[in-house]
C-alpha cells in the first residue's frame, strides 16, 4: 500500500500538467477560430476575466497576514500572465497555432537548460530542442511580427514558470493564482474596453470567451500551480515540450491546419523528450527549493 501511494504521489503532478496542456491548446484553437469576427485582445480579456471570477469564487483568498514578498510574487505573476496571454494571442492571429506555440516554447526550454543538473537531463532538452527547430522552422514564410509576439510570449511563459512556483509556495491553495488573474485582467482592461468594447456586448462572444477562459486559464493554471509545488521548474519546463505537439493537434482538429511529415517527426521528438524527462523519478520527487 505504501508503494502504491508513493507511485500516485509521484505521477500525480505529471498527469496534472498533461491535462492542463490539452485543455489550454483546445481553448487556444477555439479562440483562434473567432479571430475573423473578434479582436484577439477581446478574447484574451474575456479569458482572463473568466478565470479571475472563477478562481476568486473558489479560493476566496485571504489578504491579511501576507508579507511584502508574498505580494511581490503575486503581482509579478499577474504581470507575466497578462503579458504571456496577450502576446501569444497576437501571434496566433498572424502565424499558425502550432508554429506560434513552438516558438513560444523557447522560454520554457531556456529554463530547462539553465536548471539541468545531469547529462541525462540535457539529452532530453536537446531532443526537445530538435523537435522545436523542426516544427518551428520548416515553414519559410512567417510574419515577423507574429514571430516577435511569440518570442515575447515565451519570455512571459518562462517568468510564469518561476513565479508560479514561488507564488504557490507563498500563498495557500489557489489564493495567489486567483489574485494574479485579477491583476492580469485589470492590466488588459484599458485595451479591451477601448475601441473593442462593442465586441464584449455580443452574448455569443461572451459565452465563447468564457469557455476559452475555463479551458485555457482556469483548468491549466490551477493544475500547473498544484504540480509545481512538488516538481522542479526545470523538470516542468521539459515536460512542457508536449505543448507544440498539442497545439499542432488542436490545429488539426479545430482549425484544419494539417501537418507535414517533418512536423510529425518534430512532434515525436518533443513527446519522447517529455516522456524521458518524466521517467526520472528522483527529478519529480525532489521538491522545488525554498
Amino acid at each position: 500500500m505504501t508503494a502504491a501511494n508513493s507511485s500516485v504521489r509521484l505521477l500525480s503532478p505529471v498527469w496534472l500538467v498533461l491535462a492542463g496542456i490539452a485543455s489550454v491548446q483546445l481553448g487556444a484553437a477555439i479562440a483562434k477560430s473567432l479571430f475573423d469576427e473578434v479582436d484577439p485582445t477581446t478574447i484574451v480579456w474575456l479569458r482572463l476575466m473568466t478565470s479571475a471570477l472563477v478562481l476568486v469564487a473558489l479560493a476566496r483568498p485571504r489578504l491579511r497576514g501576507r508579507t511584502r514578498h508574498d505580494w511581490l510574487a503575486m503581482l509579478a505573476l499577474g504581470a507575466s500572465l497578462g503579458l504571456m496571454n496577450w502576446a501569444i494571442y497576437q501571434s496566433f492571429q498572424r502565424i499558425p497555432l502550432g508554429v506560434a506555440v513552438t516558438i513560444e516554447f523557447a522560454g520554457p526550454l531556456l529554463i530547462a537548460v539553465l536548471g539541468s543538473r545531469r547529462v541525462r537531463d540535457l539529452l532530453w532538452v536537446g531532443l526537445a530542442a530538435l523537435g522545436v527547430l523542426l516544427l518551428g522552422f520548416e515553414r519559410t514564410e512567417l510574419d515577423p511580427v507574429g514571430v516577435l509576439f511569440a518570442l515575447v510570449a515565451g519570455a512571459g511563459w518562462a517568468a510564469y514558470i518561476l513565479l508560479s512556483a514561488e507564488t504557490g509556495r507563498r500563498w495557500p491553495g489557489l489564493d495567489g493564482l486567483a489574485l494574479a488573474s485579477v491583476l492580469a485582467t485589470l492590466l488588459l482592461t484599458p485595451l479591451a474596453l477601448g475601441r473593442h468594447a462593442d465586441e464584449i456586448a455580443d452574448g455569443r462572444i461572451l459565452l465563447l470567451g468564457a469557455a476559452v477562459g475555463l479551458l485555457s486559464s482556469v483548468i491549466p493554471y490551477a493544475f500547473e500551480m498544484v504540480a509545481l509545488r512538488s516538481m522542479r521548474p526545470a523538470v516542468f519546463s521539459i515536460l512542457m515540450s508536449v505543448e507544440p505537439a498539442a497545439a499542432a493537434l488542436a490545429g488539426i482538429v479545430v482549425l484544419a491546419e494539417f501537418l507535414s511529415p517533418v512536423q510529425w517527426v518534430a512532434m515525436a521528438c518533443v513527446v519522447v523528450a517529455s516522456v524521458g524527462a518524466t521517467r526520472s523519478g528522483r527529478a519529480l520527487a525532489e521538491p522545488a527549493p525554498d
